[in-house]
């Protein structure tokens, strides 16, 4: 592999991507059909232009090749988890996140190389770097490695995919990636164990460090967590998050809404059990019993004059059922309101935006929307979930539908 250095950074199109359909491939294009919009000024929605898109577009021919089976968003790229564990990504690849040896921006997918009986079962996205696990529980990293994310004991980028050695011994179940910071889970004899590596000014990487000690480049084992045993992570902006087998949440890194920082995970209070979390910059969703529940807020537009105050205090209102003040402090989890009272059965988190998906495939968006990311037709914030206008294609069942949230961009995919 070329220095970082070295390289150029042109804006491509994959050369190994073809439009030329095999035996199956229609069949495959009507059980998954895949949508992008909001920010495309770095090829990030795969439809081969960079201009930003205010509503759903389908994206074209990209389950010709490999149907996928999930997505994951970074900052402003995407990796694609395809059925049979290859990867492919594409977007922003300034920092070599992409993993193709490169510094180069991709309008649509390209697969990334692995070694030879490397089969990938687990991906995620951060701003500027990317992680994936094997199916044999290895752990490869690669994009930004500045402030130690990659956790190969040094600061040092890399733009193909580089196994992290510390867990050679190990067996990865899952990685998270954050925006500068990076956390897996390990299966082990005695139960699952969680690391963090990368920026800790927040706290974010469940480790106390030294006060003129912000960065960790090797994995270092998180406390915190009891008896419990963690079973799912998440991470985004300077906050990471895991799930118990029983339904707890637990929280660290950046305080939500101007509350403290904290450096080790903590239950989040609440008689609710939880079953799936995504976090934003400033914000988390979640999931119990089927309904949608928000913690911190959404950060709009609406700050930016006296005159509309008033509509930041109603989004405090909304999320928080306390007064202003105790709330800047003391954050509380609401619920989110879907259409009809149906059953939540997916979300997704951007930098300032969400996203909930209902048991009818219902996509409600709210937030920021300056790039079109709330697929509505404009660039307007929205502070109460809104209706996204996608028909999916006519099929014995409703199939299922996921939703996927990068930085200022949205990705859904229906399968079946």
């Amino acid at each position: 592999m070329l220095p970082l250095s070295k390289l150029k950074r042109p804006l491509m199109e994959p050369t190994d991507w073809g439009t030329t359909k095999r035996d199956g491939d229609e069949e495959e294009e009507e059980k998954v059909s895949l949508w992008s919009w909001g920010a495309g000024s770095e090829g990030q929605l795969a439809n081969g232009t960079l201009e930003d898109h205010w509503l759903p577009h389908p994206v074209i021919g990209f389950l010709s090749v490999h149907p996928v089976s999930r997505l994951a968003c970074g900052g402003a790229h995407v990796v694609a988890l395809t059925y049979n564990g290859k990867v492919l990504t594409w977007g922003r690849g300034t920092c070599g996140q992409l993993g193709h040896g490169d510094l180069v921006n991709y309008m649509q997918p390209k697969i990334v190389k692995f070694p030879e009986n490397i089969h990938v079962h687990g991906v995620s996205a951060g701003w500027n770097h990317s992680g994936f696990v094997s199916d044999t529980g290895h752990l490869f990293m690669c994009g930004d490695g500045s402030f130690g994310q990659l956790g190969n004991g040094d600061y040092l980028s890399h733009s193909s995919p580089q196994e992290v050695l510390f867990f050679l011994s190990k067996h990865v179940e899952q990685v998270a990636c954050g925006m500068r910071h990076t956390i897996v889970l390990v299966r082990g004899s005695l139960g699952n164990s969680v690391y963090g590596f990368g920026s800790g000014r927040h706290g974010q990487i469940g480790i106390h460090l030294p006060e003129r000690r912000k960065l960790f480049n090797i994995p270092e084992v998180i406390d915190g967590f009891g008896d419990s045993r963690i079973v799912d992570l998440c991470a985004n902006g300077d906050h990471s998050a895991a799930l118990s087998a029983n339904g707890q949440l637990y929280l660290w890194g950046r305080g939500f809404n101007g509350s403290l920082d904290c450096h080790k995970p903590q239950i989040l209070p609440s008689s609710l059990m939880f079953s799936q979390v995504a976090l934003g910059w400033n914000h988390a969703l979640m999931i119990s019993d089927d309904q949608a529940y928000m913690l911190g807020r959404i950060l709009t537009r609406f700050q930016q004059t006296s005159r509309e105050q008033q509509a930041l205090d109603y989004v405090v209102s909304v999320f928080y059922p306390v007064h202003r003040a105790e709330a800047l402090s003391t954050p509380s989890v609401q619920a989110v309101t879907s259409p009809g009272d149906e059953r939540v059965v997916g979300i997704a988190a951007g930098a300032e935006h969400s996203a909930i998906v209902t048991e009818s495939g219902t996509i409600m968006t709210w937030g920021w929307g300056e790039h079109g990311q709330l697929g509505l037709g404009g660039t307007d914030d929205q502070i109460c979930p809104q209706r996204v206008g996608i028909e999916y294609k006519a099929s014995g069942s409703q199939g299922q539908v996921n939703v996927y949230c990068g930085s200022g961009f949205t990705f859904v995919a229906k399968f079946g």
